[in-house]
């Protein structure tokens, strides 16, 4: 079936990449300035960094809308138009927690401190007591007492081990380590499994450096052992109380039972804790000896699964509030074509300082205004409209981003070319994308023109490619873990998503600080200018160009690898894969005679092939989630998955496994089949 059915889409996309096989026209003046050494400042966005990380800067927060106060003024001051798009949104904050440990006797019981240490000389001392305490965002208020069980890293699989090993979680608090997936999907899994609460712990062996003799921050990169990720437990996207609509002043709003009932906030309380309080409750563990796998760092005791003796008593009390949240939105409008918009996007929230998550995006957008500034004082001005998103309450569950395109979901799902989205710009060495795939090539054609931070010698793209002979590979947008989300899964606009680095030991810690970055994470702010480069130059060319650099057949190629691996999970099972086998596309040659005239038609077919993937209806269970393409797991919203919908049918037909289950697999399959249809249909730009 999928062969078949991506035949047209392919057919379609092969004279599209024919029609833009030709010279591309010369290089811009002004993009080859753009990427010049005289016009980037790594003080600059050192500065702007600095500045931004100075205080704690939660959202709802005076000192969230200081931030914003000061990217308002800077986009101002490069010349960028700039406004605050301002939403009401319900956001939680602690109000009181407690911890304690029972052991069998003579140990006394363990009152635990749950607090972040400051460290010798921290410049930061002085507003340490501005951190919030630690908290899960959205958490469920409530009391839970009893038996621990280590549950690993609380992925659905870990709970099928302990239960091969007769290990029975109901009632009991569930113990896990951070690391492989969404803590909110670990809250809700073990829900799911029967236990009344949860603790989140970062292992030393994930976030320490693994143990023995190694140090940590400020002496080396790695979490202190006080060092606590706290984070968002919501498993949805935007304002819990306004689901698919924005929370403007005065909007309806679900009342907190109403919100339970979504099903999107924990329904029982959890609390992050440090690895040093981790490893105090491993301790108190008895029973079976967990499995190699599980185990902790060299020097770490031996990891039991219990149930108990160790018995928890966790109290969580968190204080709901209707906050005001504040998007910085910045607009260089186009000359040809002003209502076309390709924008950039990065959020300013933090759960603690932020010097990694997010500012160090926000000081490479600014970066970037800047230049565009400069260009602007010489002359330039853009095809289409460029715009600066500067996202607020991104940490609570990507929450500004999905109000404002909830909001403006009509000019966005008829005027936006692509989205391009940086979250943590900088926590290290080695360049990182992710995109819908019609962005590709335009992702590696433009890390071909910027140096590598790293080693002057080459590109971003061969230091990218490293010793592999073929193209680096661009990951995908499946998952919900930053602003893309909405423009990709609900909307079906283009996107990408940049970073230098990857994941880093103090995530979503106090220790996420300044300090961290200029020894660690960019001791130069090298990678912070390379960054910007990119991203700038990517903004540069689908702004600019006459034709949208888009390339579909990367598209195609990538569903048909997604239909293969589809095909193999389900060779034994009685389905029918042909619904995609739809009749052979015509040649488009005669057609592509008369693009030079009408380029705007040919653009209009580029840009709106995405939205064909997006489905009115959504997905099963999930309607906020539209693509049937790319969208999260059910149970890692981390988790990117082609054809999530049919991922969903599958996995819980293999639970029940009834010929209904089966059955609604079948369905998910002809969902796909009719929106990579409708998806050659827009590209071909011919109706029935």
């Amino acid at each position: 079936m999928f062969k078949l059915a991506t035949a047209t889409f392919l057919g379609v996309t092969t004279t599209l990449t024919l029609f833009f096989s030709f010279p591309p026209p010369p290089k811009s003046f002004y993009h080859s300035l753009f990427l010049s050494t005289p016009i980037s400042d790594n003080a600059s966005v050192a500065h702007h960094l600095y500045t931004l990380t100075r205080r704690p800067h939660v959202a709802g927060t005076p000192a969230n809308a200081e931030a914003a106060a000061y990217v308002l003024s800077t986009l101002a001051s490069y010349s960028v138009r700039a406004h605050i798009a301002a939403y009401d949104v319900l956001l939680t904050y602690p109000r009181s927690r407690s911890l304690t440990l029972t052991r069998p006797p003579p140990e006394p019981a363990v009152q635990f401190i749950l607090r972040q240490e400051i460290y010798d000389g921290d410049p930061y001392a002085d507003v340490a007591n501005e951190v919030f305490p630690t908290f899960h965002g959205y958490a469920k208020s409530g009391t839970a007492a009893g038996p621990v069980v280590y549950v690993n890293y609380g992925r659905v699989e870990d709970y099928e081990t302990l239960k091969e090993m007769g290990v029975n979680v109901t009632g009991t608090v569930a113990l896990a380590k951070y690391g492989q997936i969404y803590r909110g999907d670990i809250v809700r899994n073990a829900y799911e499994a029967g236990a009344i609460g949860v603790i989140i712990y970062t292992d030393r062996k994930d976030y320490g450096g693994g143990g023995g003799d190694v140090k940590w921050f400020p002496d080396d990169r790695w979490m202190p052992p006080s060092g606590v990720q706290v984070g968002s437990v919501y498993t949805g996207a935007g304002d819990p109380a306004t689901p698919g609509w924005p929370s403007t002043r005065g909007s309806e709003r679900l009342s907190n039972e109403e919100i339970e009932k979504e099903g999107d906030v924990p329904l029982i309380p959890s609390l992050p804790v440090s690895g040093a309080d981790g490893e105090t409750i491993m301790r108190s563990l008895g029973g079976q000896l967990a499995k190699d796998d599980w185990q902790g760092s060299k020097d770490a005791p031996p990891y039991r699964v219990g149930p108990g003796p160790g018995i928890l008593n966790l109290t969580y009390s968190g204080n709901q509030t209707i906050a005001t949240i504040e998007n910085v939105i910045g607009v260089i409008e186009g000359v040809e074509e002003p209502d076309r918009y390709v924008l950039l996007g990065n959020h300013r929230d933090a759960w603690t300082f932020g010097a990694v998550d997010p500012n160090s995006g926000t000081a490479a957008l600014l970066e970037i205004a800047q230049r565009l500034g400069k260009l602007l004082k010489k002359g330039w001005r853009p095809r289409r409209t460029i715009v600066f998103c500067n996202w607020d309450a991104e940490e609570y569950g990507l929450v500004g981003s999905t109000e404002w395109v909830e909001e403006n979901r009509a000019l966005l799902a008829s005027k936006a070319v692509a989205y391009l989205n940086v979250d943590c710009a900088v926590s290290g060495a080695g360049f990182h994308a992710a995109s819908t795939p019609q962005l590709d090539q335009l992702l590696r054609q433009a890390a071909q023109q910027v140096q590598d931070p790293d080693n002057s010698s080459q590109t971003i793209y061969e230091s990218w490619a490293g010793q592999s002979k073929s193209a680096p590979v661009v990951d995908r947008l499946g998952g919900g873990g930053s602003d893309y989300a909405a423009f990709v899964q609900h909307v079906g606009v283009p996107a990408a998503d940049l970073s230098f680095g990857g994941g880093y030991p103090v995530y979503h810690s106090m220790y996420d600080d300044f300090v961290w970055m200029e020894k660690f994470g960019d001791p130069m702010f090298h990678r912070h200018l390379a960054v910007a480069s990119i991203w700038g130059l990517i903004a540069l060319r689908l702004a600019d160009e006459e034709f949208l650099p888009f390339d579909y057949l990367s598209y195609a190629s990538e569903l048909q690898k997604a239909a293969k691996d589809l095909e193999d999970e389900l060779i034994d099972k009685e389905l029918n894969l042909t619904p995609l086998a739809i009749k052979e596309s015509k040649s488009w040659s005669s057609i592509w005679k008369e693009y030079h005239m009408r380029e705007r038609e040919l653009n209009d077919r580029l840009m709106m092939a995405e939205r064909a993937f997006a489905d009115p209806n959504g997905l099963f269970g999930r309607s906020w989630y539209k693509h049937l393409i790319y969208g999260p797991s059910k149970h890692n919203d981390y988790g990117s998955k082609s054809f999530p919908g049919i991922d969903d049918a599958i996995e819980e037909a293999k639970k029940v496994s009834t010929s209904d289950s089966w059955h609604s697999v079948q369905h998910e399959i002809w969902r796909v089949s009719r929106a990579v249809k409708h998806a050659s249909q827009v590209l071909s730009g011919k109706l029935t």
